[in-house]
């Protein structure tokens, strides 16, 4: 029995030995490669706080004296392929033990000794050291070779191993130039998203292929912040679980959609009927009456008391027949484009859903909306639009500079001959000549222009203006 209890003793001990070696060994070799990287880099000036950094940076080929980036990299390659395939060996041996129960459970040390033994001393730490190891990415040598270094932009600022195989640029399979003139395909993310690391990770974190997590309200608030665009994901995006089909379009226009085609779970409330403006804890401020249908048919065609409401009518008599796309930039239900639409001008409608569904009921009307903050260069080329209306977003709150980016954006997309329409704008009257100065600096022509009053303090402005054809 002693016998016995010594040969089992001294086999787990044997075998707890041997891979105790193998730990040491791998743990030395990433230590090894580190420390050689390390001095190969000081050597090379990363660290020099000089003129020498300076010229590293731009080029100078004297830096990259005695530093063989090229052979550097292709030895952390083999380090790393290595590790990859001892893991893969670990793997296949715990697959194997599956097959074979029988035979080790005849053996001294048992199966479940042995199978957590592998995953916990040996994988677990294995694959922590390839990831830390993986996670370093040295700069590359240009494919033209002239030597110019190219580094992986925001690669190395994120752990989430999702974010950072989005971030790597994707090469073309068959190593030609696409038709996009590149080598590479480089997705974006920007600098905000660096600055929200950890929500970002949080976004990413997910099984591939399975269900997303119903985590909207994190992906608007970093796009809010500035993480805009976000990167794709490889999830599945969830939807009511009782989705109806929609309303035929000559319904759908001035109808609410049914409350099941909706997830209500991150909103105060769970049903359009909930949204109207005589309920105080609907969740929103702005579009008073938005989800008010009847009050919704009134807006832009019939008479108001106030100047500074224009009807469509009007305004697209100033172009007879050639205000035929547009975008509505504001916060709202699409009732605009809804009015647009039965006259056979196709609008885009801007949308964030802050505290209400604002996108999905847009499009539950059959209309198109587009998720968009005012952080983003709009997704339209050049000289294409007809028509920029904007109403209810676009306010004396926002920042001087801020709104002449905007301004000079939308400038960019409106054609030559294309109205710009500003609906209610709305500021204090002591801000009203720095604000007229904005939207007067292009020198479009003037259709309308008229203020009036909305407070003691604060002024409307609503005007129509024309792009002038600025020829070159």
């Amino acid at each position: 029995m002693q016998k016995k209890m010594r040969r089992s003793c001294f086999s787990r001990c044997g075998f707890a030995r041997i891979m105790g070696w193998l730990q040491t060994v791998l743990g030395i070799l990433v230590i090894v490669v580190s420390i050689s990287s390390l001095f190969r880099f000081y050597s090379a000036g990363f660290f020099a706080h000089n003129e020498d950094i300076c010229r590293h940076f731009y080029g100078i080929k004297d830096v990259y004296e005695g530093f063989d980036i090229r052979t550097l990299n292709d030895r952390v390659a083999e380090v790393i392929t290595m590790m990859e395939n001892l893991q893969e060996k670990l793997e296949m041996t715990l697959q194997q033990m599956e097959k074979n129960k029988e035979v080790l459970e005849k053996t001294n040390i048992t199966r479940l000794e042995y199978r957590k033994y592998l995953e916990v001393e040996v994988l677990k730490p294995l694959y922590s050291a390839h990831i830390a190891l993986r996670q370093v990415r040295l700069p590359k040598i240009d494919a033209i070779g002239n030597g110019t270094m190219k580094e992986e932009p925001l690669i190395n600022a994120f752990i989430t191993e999702e974010i950072r195989k989005y971030v790597t640029p994707k090469e073309n399979r068959i190593g030609k130039v696409n038709f996009y003139g590149t080598e590479k395909i480089y997705n974006t993310i920007g600098h905000a998203c660096v600055l929200m690391k950890n929500e970002l990770q949080e976004y990413m974190d997910y099984d591939i292929g399975s269900y997303c997590k119903d985590d909207w309200n994190l992906a608007q608030k970093l796009m809010v912040h500035g993480c805009d665009p976000l990167p794709r994901r490889r999830c599945l995006t969830r939807a009511s679980k009782v989705y109806q089909k929609p309303y035929p379009i000559n319904e759908s226009l001035w109808k609410l959609p049914d409350d099941r085609n909706l997830r209500w779970g991150n909103y105060q409330c769970r049903n359009f009927g909930c949204l109207s403006s005589r309920n105080s804890k609907r969740g929103y401020t702005k579009c008073t009456g938005c989800f008010e249908m009847e009050k919704e048919k009134l807006k832009w065609v019939t008479n108001s008391s106030l100047p500074v409401d224009f009807l469509i009518a009007d305004v697209l008599a100033m172009k007879p027949g050639q205000i035929r796309i547009g975008l509505d930039y504001g916060v709202g239900t699409g009732t605009f484009a809804a009015r647009m639409r039965e006259l056979n001008v196709t609008i885009v409608s801007t949308a964030l859903n802050l505290g209400a569904p604002f996108n999905e009921f847009i499009a539950l009307r059959g209309l198109i909306p587009l998720y968009a903050t005012l952080n983003q260069r709009l997704p339209f080329f050049d000289n294409t639009l007809d028509l920029i209306h904007t109403t209810g977003f676009l306010d004396g709150w926002i920042d001087l500079l801020l709104m002449d980016f905007i301004l000079f954006d939308w400038d960019r997309i409106l054609r030559p001959g294309g109205l710009l329409w500003i609906d209610r704008f709305f500021c204090n009257k002591s801000d009203l000549d720095d604000y007229m100065y904005m939207f007067l600096q292009f020198r479009y022509k003037k259709y309308k222009w008229v203020l009036a009053p909305k407070s003691k303090d604060e002024i409307y402005l609503s005007a129509v203006l024309e792009k002038p054809p600025r020829a070159i």
